[in-house]
């Protein structure tokens, strides 16, 4: 499912915004893009987020701004840029190299100088962080949620619509066995045998025709599994791999309904069903 959330806070002068969007995939994938000194908040981040979505990607990038212009003021490490000096007279005494060493190229030196930003303590900004990322989130899900209900709509229709189709099948399947009856009678008048309607031989292939094209089970499991569909659709807890396990035991009792029945106009009813738990099935892989 899709969905757009964003979240800020203010931390001892520093804003931290998150930003988080998803997009449709069948398995929870997530990316998260931090600033360098706090890439060792990227696995609570994750932890919070899988803990909120089971499914789809989600991108989360996490940004910074010091001061209240949006300035970036330097900070000065003193204790490095002494140890630098020093290390470089220690190695120009041992070389007996010419030159001066000034404090340009001390505080050339990495890590001397540096944007307050590549200095922040993860643990410090834990908590901001935290905050504007549950802001995100909750901005998210409820974007997701109205796609959610979007979906389930679309969904009970076709529910409706595959019910119709099940029991125009029904009411059509009694029909099955009187018609295989009258064609067999054809058959056998016109093979000239002499048979009765009434002969043995014939009532025990019209029965063994009977109980193997009989779906009245196929149907009733067909309705349990559309009842449970409309049940867990109705749930507020993420139930999207459960409707795709449903949906596929629906598929098989349509397949094994369609091999028995024996019957063009019920093998039309279930090409019909099965084009629309199709688009069912598609429209599942979205659903949290």
């Amino acid at each position: 499912m899709t969905g757009y959330g964003r979240g800020e806070t203010d931390h001892d002068g520093t804003k931290f915004t998150v930003e988080l969007n998803s997009v449709n995939r069948k398995q929870s994938d997530v990316v998260v893009n931090l600033p360098r000194d706090l890439v060792e908040l990227e696995p609570r981040i994750r932890q919070t987020i899988n803990e909120n979505i089971s499914r789809g990607r989600t991108n989360a990038t996490v940004s910074l701004h010091s001061g209240s212009n949006g300035a970036r003021k330097l900070a000065l490490n003193t204790e490095l840029a002494r140890s630098y000096h020093e290390a470089m007279r220690a190695l120009q005494k041992e070389l007996n190299a010419p030159g001066e060493i000034t404090i340009a190229t001390i505080l050339q030196a990495p890590g001397v100088m540096r944007f307050p930003e590549e200095a922040l303590n993860p643990e410090d900004t834990w908590p901001a962080v935290e905050r504007a990322l549950r802001a995100a989130l909750a901005d998210l899900i409820k974007m997701r949620e109205r796609e959610g209900k979007h979906l389930a709509k679309d969904l009970i229709h076709r529910l409706k619509a595959i019910r119709k189709k099940l029991k125009e099948v029904r009411a059509l399947h009694p029909d099955v066995v009187k018609r295989y009856r009258a064609a067999l009678l054809d058959r056998i008048q016109k093979a000239g045998l002499p048979l009765a309607g009434d002969d043995e031989r014939v009532l025990k292939e019209i029965t063994f025709f009977a109980d193997r094209a009989d779906v009245s089970e196929e149907l009733t499991r067909l309705e349990s599994h559309l009842a449970q569909f409309a049940h867990h659709l109705r749930s507020k807890e993420p139930v999207g791999r459960t409707l795709e396990f449903i949906t596929q035991e629906i598929f098989r009792e349509l397949n094994t309904l369609g091999a028995k029945a024996n019957d063009a106009a019920i093998a039309q009813r279930v090409i019909g069903c099965k084009a629309e738990l199709e688009k069912i099935r598609e429209q599942v892989q979205n659903l949290e």
